[in-house]
């Protein structure tokens, strides 16, 4: 049936400016209705400083994961993990507002809660205490005029990256990846090749591959689970590890499907990650933690100006 697509695809494509090509969401297993991990949040809008709700401490899990709380901070508390809204949550949501562009109230306001609930890379925003995702200018020299311009891109902790003569990687899948990621991958490393110094190639030898694309489900051994459809939808490590996993539990698609997410876009990202990008918080860029269904993206000149940045070329 795919193959029957695509050859039909490619009849018509002389004539996509009025019939695009047709996107294709890819055929799962059935699954449970249910909601997403991140629904919990809801309940909470509205809630601010000095209020005690029952479940706060989930929200507070919440913010610890993503890098907005430390759990040693509320060690010498009686509470480690309560239901009161103290001052680290506020500051928390805070620190979350700014990052995501709401109004830094440190309540939990409805845009608030609705960019939380939204599915998102699970990469924490701030690692080791240290979020560049507001921070840093570019100088740019326009005829005799010096323009200063904010960058939003960031690095990882220590600013980690392939070496200077890793120019070239190369990526792997496990066995019975389905072909539809497969091609899609190999479409975001091409997006990125065209876009950088590297260049990329596809190896059948995942053992020694640069680069190691899987997916998974729930627990899968590496300390960072899923949670099920919804909430994170994959993860992928800093230089040079390697590792991407998407999670095998949610629907993937071919293109922007309603309800599906697009794996080239969600790779995209991904791989910003195996370069050594964190976040962005340009909205545009690729980088942005949260990614919605049903739409695609690409490369951001925020997300190719931070890849020059990091590897000075």
């Amino acid at each position: 049936m795919a193959t029957k697509v695509f050859q039909l695809s490619l009849c018509i494509f002389l004539f996509f400016l009025v019939l695009p090509l047709s996107s294709q969401a890819i055929p799962s297993k059935p699954k449970d209705e249910k909601t997403s991990p991140f629904e919990f949040i809801k309940q909470f809008q509205g809630c601010h400083k000095g209020e005690k709700v029952k479940g706060l401490d989930q929200l507070k899990m919440y913010l610890e994961h993503f890098g907005y709380l430390n759990a040693r901070h509320s060690q010498d508390q009686t509470d480690a993990n309560d239901d009161d809204f103290d001052d680290l949550l506020e500051s928390a949501i805070k620190t979350y507002q700014l990052n995501y562009h709401l109004k830094a109230t440190g309540t939990l306001d409805a845009q608030t809660v609705s960019k939380m609930m939204a599915p998102r890379c699970g990469i924490p925003d701030i690692i080791n205490g240290t979020s560049s995702m507001r921070v840093g200018k570019k100088r740019h020299h326009h005829h005799h005029n010096t323009l200063y311009t904010v960058s939003h891109y960031s690095f990882f902790h220590g600013n980690l990256r392939w070496s200077p003569s890793q120019t070239h990687l190369t990526y792997g899948f496990l066995p019975d990846t389905i072909p539809q990621a497969i091609t899609a991958v190999a479409r975001a490393f091409n997006k990125w090749a065209s876009a950088t110094h590297f260049t990329f190639s596809q190896t059948q030898d995942y053992g020694n591959a640069n680069m190691k694309i899987s997916f998974h489900r729930r627990d899968h051994g590496d300390g960072h689970p899923f949670e099920g459809p919804g909430g994170t939808l994959a993860h992928a490590w800093a230089p040079r590890d390697g590792r991407f996993h998407y999670d095998a539990e949610e629907s993937w698609s071919v293109g922007a499907v309603p309800g599906s997410f697009d794996l080239e876009t969600v790779a995209l990202h991904e791989i910003g990650h195996l370069l050594g990008l964190d976040h962005s918080s340009v909205e545009r860029a690729i980088m942005f933690p949260t990614i919605f269904s049903g739409v695609t993206k690409g490369l951001h000149g925020d997300d190719i100006q931070g890849i020059k940045v990091l590897y000075n070329v």
